[in-house]
């Protein structure tokens, strides 16, 4: 075993590092820009049952430290990725974590019980954590008992490796990832982006055609943080971290709050070979700390 090497379950991942949903597309997008073998795994962009032609723009607005993007997950549909998308995604020799998301249970459902056959994922992630759909997303993710609801069905109908995808924007993240924990997640995955909205000062409009969106980047990560933290002393599976994550002092960082892989998401819009330089900044720093593998920090901040 590598001193990077990192087991959830039954799935080995060579490195702790993931490529987030959302960034690499179906990760042919990206192959001429990394070497996507060398990662740890890659999470597929959410697919719906049907194709979303997402929402209307402007989609992405900067701002300080962040962006805010209403993309409306816009996705092919499950009849496309079935018959374009997976093609590639099966000659990757990596990990690949397939996201899923609905507009009901039903579509959750459905589309688990379609991909669940293919042998070239090793994760199942649901999102029920998108703040800028107005059909099912975020409502999943704030309510207890939808929560309780999508991940047991979902649970029923699949024997792969369940990760659920838990938003930042709800009062007690313990609780909605104790819920999941109880109805059969294996890892969560957390955390997505926070809510926010920008407004043109001329014109008095929103900025974004959508009016809000999800805030992403540096400026997020010690919420982000705080939030793995919370989660870590909630539940006894493991947690897959993210959030402003931008070199590889910042993976520690949340290893140290208790994540035992991480995604990096927004920040390869400005560096895609971030996963690439912090693998072996990695490597030293576990030599360098005396350590025989990365896993030995997880959750080790030290408290007074």
């Amino acid at each position: 075993m590598s001193i990077l090497e990192t087991k959830l379950g039954p799935v080995i991942f060579r490195n702790p590092i993931l490529l987030a949903s959302g960034i690499v597309g179906f990760g042919e997008e990206y192959r001429e820009l990394i070497d996507l073998e060398r990662v740890g795994g890659i999470v597929t962009k959410s697919i719906s049952l049907l194709p979303r032609p997402g929402n209307k723009p402007p989609r992405i607005v900067e701002t300080p430290c962040g962006m805010l993007n209403s993309i409306g997950l816009e996705n092919p549909g499950l009849e496309r990725f079935l018959t374009e998308k997976k093609q590639f995604l099966e000659t990757l020799k990596t990990n690949v974590v397939i996201s899923i998301a609905g507009s009901s249970i039903e579509d959750y459902v459905e589309i688990t019980r379609a991909i669940e056959p293919l042998d070239f994922f090793s994760v199942l992630e649901i999102n029920i954590s998108c703040p800028n759909v107005r059909e099912g997303g975020i409502l999943f993710g704030k309510d207890p008992h939808l929560t309780e609801s999508v991940v047991s069905r979902i649970r029923a109908v699949s024997g792969k490796e369940l990760w659920v995808k838990l938003t930042p924007n709800v009062t007690d993240i313990g609780l909605i990832a104790r819920v999941a924990e109880e109805a059969g997640a294996d890892a969560l995955a957390l955390v997505n982006t926070f809510e926010g909205m920008a407004i043109d000062i001329n014109t008095g409009k929103p900025k974004l055609g959508n009016v809000i969106g999800g805030l992403s980047g540096p400026a997020i990560k010690p919420l982000a943080i705080k939030k793995i933290w919370d989660v870590y002393q909630a539940v006894n599976i493991p947690i897959v971290g993210m959030g402003g994550i931008c070199c590889w002092q910042d993976i520690v960082e949340f290893m140290l709050a208790g994540a035992q892989l991480v995604q990096i998401g927004s920040a390869l819009f400005a560096n895609p070979k971030l996963p690439i330089i912090a693998i072996p900044k990695l490597e030293e720093f576990v030599v360098g700390k005396g350590l025989n593998s990365l896993n030995e920090i997880v959750g080790k901040v030290i408290i007074d």
